[in-house]
């Protein structure tokens, strides 16, 4: 089960888990529930380890060490260590043609979780917070930065390839079309 919990643990993320999912995904009671994630907290606390199980806004979640922070730092500042995934490209992208977007609408476009993408390219400078949403939770708002457009060699966001629109119309035209012209040669 501790295995299972690490593992759960590290999906959640930033959103990290309540005593409550622990309880409910694992069918155990709050005492149980409580010494399971004590023991992997105390695993976690030996000084071979890299990470510790924090306690932070009413949730469990998997964080560094902040005794190692000076590497971390080392690590992001590196110019070296700026090669983008294409997770990070496309988020960025999502980004630069909707800013300002909140991480849920990146997560609506994306169709998968963004938080992780969008703390490493935050941590890179090539985007930021730029205010809340006036949706519930108000949730923040990011856009990119003068360092996103240093990084692509862009003078201004305008010099950003331009993205012809279809209308609705147009694409279920379209797909139909390739439908037919797929299945008609079977035929």
């Amino acid at each position: 089960m501790q295995a299972v919990l690490e593992g759960l643990l590290y999906i959640q993320g930033d959103i990290g888990l309540t005593l409550q999912q622990v309880m409910d995904i694992f069918e155990i009671d709050e005492d149980e529930a409580k010494n399971l994630v004590l023991n992997l907290k105390n695993y976690y606390e030996q000084e071979n380890r890299g990470l510790r199980i924090n306690y932070l806004g009413n949730t469990f979640k998997l964080t560094t060490k902040s005794e190692h922070r000076n590497y971390y730092q080392k690590l992001i500042e590196n110019p070296k260590t700026h090669l983008l995934s294409s997770q990070a490209l496309e988020t960025l992208a999502i980004i630069a043609y909707n800013e300002p977007i909140t991480r849920n609408q990146i997560d609506e476009i994306r169709g998968v979780d963004s938080s992780y993408v969008i703390r490493r390219i935050l941590a890179k400078g090539l985007i930021k917070e730029c205010g809340r949403d006036d949706s519930a939770g108000r949730p923040i708002l990011y856009k990119t930065t003068d360092e996103f457009l240093d990084y692509f060699g862009l003078a201004t966001k305008d010099d950003l390839p331009k993205i012809d629109s279809l209308e609705e119309e147009d694409t279920s035209k379209t797909l139909n079309d390739l439908y037919q012209s797929k299945y008609s040669e079977s035929n």
